[in-house]
């Protein structure tokens, strides 16, 4: 456990600038979320993941993937190290991107050298889908 007082021995992941302003029991249950060029705040339930007429975030896994795919497909296939054929497997796109691969493994040993403690992964299966046409 950290003290408030002692930023030598307490991890900047855990440090809190107001101890008065966090209040877990009283947490949301939505999410705002807004980027340039998107017209509008999206509003979503911490809950379920979705807006109020029942679609998925914009920023859920599958919604990044189909951005990422269409940026990666009009890169020319001389610049790529590795062609990703549409559709794939999510999963099976992260374990090929070498780079990604590199920074991960990167981060996951800057947190252990931190002393922050090792990276949860989530199931696998979280990412086995595919995009559909």
């Amino acid at each position: 456990m950290c003290l408030a007082d002692n930023h030598q021995t307490c991890p900047h992941s855990t440090r809190i600038s107001n101890a008065e302003a966090r209040q877990p029991g009283k947490a949301p249950n939505f999410s705002v979320n807004w980027t340039v060029g998107d017209s509008a705040i999206e509003v979503i339930n911490a809950t379920t993941g979705k807006d109020e007429l029942g679609r998925a975030s914009r920023l859920c896994k599958h919604a990044l993937y189909c951005r990422w795919m269409r940026v990666h497909g009009k890169v020319p296939s001389n610049l790529l190290r590795s062609k990703i054929t549409k559709p794939n497997v999510y999963h099976e796109s992260k374990l090929v991107a070498k780079e990604y691969q590199a920074a991960k493994a990167c981060l996951f040993r800057a947190f252990i050298k931190a002393g922050l403690g090792a990276w949860v992964e989530k199931p696998t299966e979280q990412d086995q889908f595919s995009l559909t046409p």
